[in-house]
């Protein structure tokens, strides 16, 4: 067979040779914008003239602080394709850690949207590899800002040469980009991902038992560009000539529902906390979701009275997946089998509860305490992953020996695997409550008081015990309409027939919201503080 190397070059250049009338719809602070894949294509060339000429040098950074919209897509690909390395930055993380990032990877020039300008400016004093930064704006002049040397994009793309070639030297095990973790203790962990990665993972979203994703979708990356390459939807819908809407920045749940509507979207992609608040707008609003053929959900598990809400009363189809920054991210995916479709609605919902099964071209193993567990749905171990999209290392990392033990990624989630193959994701190994010797579910506890009619958002943590080791104790935002009419005995009655005596929470705490990670994840480090301190006042 021919040995043509799998790099991010035939992307862009499909599109633009296959789909040059298809759309990228970008909305930003000035407005909705609509291109086609034939300019985008141009002005990616372009972006990549330009960092070459600022001296950007194969397989060096180039940082990104930026929303879901063209420009940031247009780096995507200008940045990988000159042989440099894509560097998107969470700019939901603190200064100190965005200072770390930036410096640990050693970022050249970086972009940044103007919103995002006194973040960065906070930064600055402490960058020490950074050359040049390039301002990403509407405007057609450059902020005021403390910043030097700046650029405006939009007039760099101007000057620069819209029949750029990209260099032809790229190998397909070259790095092509790179995310860090949103770590809840130490520095954030350097993930670099090469162009084979990225491409076999592009593919991998378009298998019809996947994601499907296909040119004939429409598709709304709601995940940040930040956060996990928005799960891989820009690469795979460019190559395949999906149509993409860029949601950009700060969207509300009634902006979301809006551009579903307006623009017919068919896949959209998000976090749990996206799609509570999606689904509160759904059932306050009207509004035309019929051209939703799925939401993807992943980040963590999503509540099954969610996945109800959205399957029975809204008849919107919900894909629920894994994955981590590690793992580029997809992993396993919540597809039925053809026999399974045939099951009644609650045996439907157990199975979409799930996490779901292997993508092809991966392969897994799920170590508890004597090996790999029974897959029977019951014993819980860690879940260990590799395959060719699946990460091999940090970023010049010592938490690396942690991690990464003969050849597989040892993950820290603990999950069953069903007869089906069906992974369920029990818990983080730090997040599991033993109790008297027993290991009690935070998230099964979680997702069944999500299930009350009540309760908008629940997490459960462990507090110490003198005679149990650890107890789980329960905090729950209740919806408004609730508020006042809604009582701790209440839930507590819910839960009893559901788990066995000894896993109903000690407590149940209500609050006015649960403290979130970057990524919107619930902060269970800092919610057990709170916890703790509460428990120990009452008592």
């Amino acid at each position: 067979m021919m040995q043509t190397p799998l790099t991010m070059t035939q992307m862009m250049e499909r599109a633009e040779k296959y789909f040059p009338k298809k759309e990228v719809v970008s909305r930003t602070g000035g407005g909705i914008h609509r291109f086609t894949y034939k300019q985008i294509a141009e002005r990616t060339r372009r972006l990549a003239d330009s960092l070459t000429k600022l001296g950007v040098k194969k397989g060096e950074r180039v940082g990104t602080l930026a929303w879901n919209h063209h420009r940031h897509l247009e780096a995507y690909f200008a940045i990988p394709c000159m042989g440099a390395v894509l560097h998107t930055i969470n700019i939901r993380l603190s200064p100190q850690h965005i200072s770390y990032i930036i410096n640990h990877a050693e970022d050249k020039v970086l972009l940044v949207d103007s919103d995002i300008l006194p973040l960065l400016e906070k930064c600055a004093p402490e960058l020490k590899t950074v050359k040049a930064y390039i301002i990403m704006s509407d405007e057609t002049e450059i902020p005021e800002t403390t910043l030097s040397p700046v650029y405006h994009y939009e007039q760099l793309l101007a000057e620069a040469n819209p029949e750029f070639s990209y260099p032809e030297d790229i190998a397909e095990n070259d790095p092509a980009g790179m995310c860090y973790t949103s770590a809840t203790t130490g520095n954030p962990k350097g993930v670099v991902y090469s162009h084979r990665g990225i491409v076999l993972h592009s593919m991998a979203l378009g298998l019809a038992d996947s994601a499907a994703l296909s040119e004939k979708d429409i598709a709304l990356p709601v995940v940040p560009m930040f956060h996990a390459n928005a799960w891989g939807m820009p690469f795979s819908a460019v190559w395949f000539g999906t149509t993409l809407v860029l949601p950009g920045p700060y969207f509300t749940p009634k902006l979301l529902a809006g551009l579903i509507e307006q623009e017919k979207v068919t896949v959209t992609a998000g976090v749990p906390t996206i799609w509570l608040g999606l689904l509160k707008e759904l059932d306050e609003g009207s509004y035309d979701m019929s051209s939703l053929r799925g939401v993807l959900c992943g980040g963590s598990a999503a509540p099954k009275g969610m996945i109800k809400a959205f399957e029975q009363r809204h008849k919107i189809p919900f894909m629920h997946a894994y994955g981590m920054t590690e793992t580029s991210p997809l992993v396993v995916i919540s597809t039925l089998k053809s026999y399974q479709e045939e099951l009644d609605d609650e045996e439907r919902l157990e199975l979409r509860a799930k996490q779901g099964t292997l993508v092809p071209g991966l392969e897994i193993k799920i170590l508890g305490k004597d090996g790999e567990v029974a897959w029977d749905g019951k014993e819980m171990g860690e879940l260990c992953i590799r395959g060719p999209w699946i990460a091999s290392e940090y970023y010049k990392d010592e938490r690396t020996e942690d991690a990464f033990r003969d050849g597989w990624l040892h993950t820290g989630d603990v999950v069953t695997i069903d007869e089906e193959g069906f992974v369920k994701i029990v818990d983080r190994t730090k997040d599991l409550i033993k109790s008297g010797g027993e290991w009690i579910s935070s998230v099964d506890l979680e997702n069944a008081l999500m299930a009350h009619d009540a309760v908008f958002e629940a997490a459960v943590v462990a507090v110490p015990h003198e005679q149990w080791q650890e107890r789980p104790i329960a905090c729950v935002v209740l919806k408004d309409a609730y508020k006042e009419k809604t009582s701790k005995e209440e839930l507590f009655d819910f839960l009893k027939p559901q788990f066995a005596k000894w896993w109903i929470p000690d407590d149940i705490l209500f609050l006015e919201e649960i403290p979130k990670t970057s990524v919107g994840k619930f902060l269970k480090m800092s919610l057990r503080d709170q916890v703790q301190k509460e428990v120990l006042r009452k008592s």
